[in-house]
């Protein structure tokens, strides 16, 4: 029986922006989102966000919280994932694209200016979930 997995978006604040990143080999090629990835077994949501952003871009992160969780369907690719939204504040290190065969480029951002395409269906259950994050975002960072 196949079952939804687990899946950590990112959002680093830096200077009232956030990291990212275009992705690039795996379904939703082409389209912008947060770092992040797959939870693994006994790690929490804390030490997923920590891991994934060092390993996808070198910075360390602190702060880090829960800012929405968006259940995402991806019927042309036949995927089911959880995902959990962190926010955190950079800590330290500059940003690098340090897997660039899942990843193209790197941006900063903020909920009113986001590259496009973004990586949907989470983005766009996000913004179901969280509307308020699109239309005040000096509540951010």
């Amino acid at each position: 029986m196949d079952r939804p997995k687990v899946g950590i978006g990112v959002f680093v604040w830096r200077d009232g922006k956030f990291l990212v990143m275009k992705r690039s080999g795996a379904h939703g090629q082409g389209t912008w989102t947060v770092p992040g990835g797959h939870l693994e077994f006994k790690e929490t949501w804390e030490q997923c966000a920590k891991r994934e952003v060092l390993e996808e871009t070198g910075m360390e992160i602190t702060n880090i919280r829960l800012l929405a969780a968006t259940n995402d369907i991806f019927e042309k690719e036949n995927k089911h994932y959880n995902t959990i939204w962190i926010e955190s504040d950079w800590l330290r290190n500059e940003p690098q694209n340090l897997e660039p065969k899942k990843c193209t480029d790197l941006q900063w951002a903020t909920f009113t200016s986001l590259p496009s395409p973004l990586f949907n269906p989470p983005w766009k259950n996000l913004m179901k979930t969280r509307p308020e994050l699109f239309s005040n975002p000096s509540q951010q960072g």
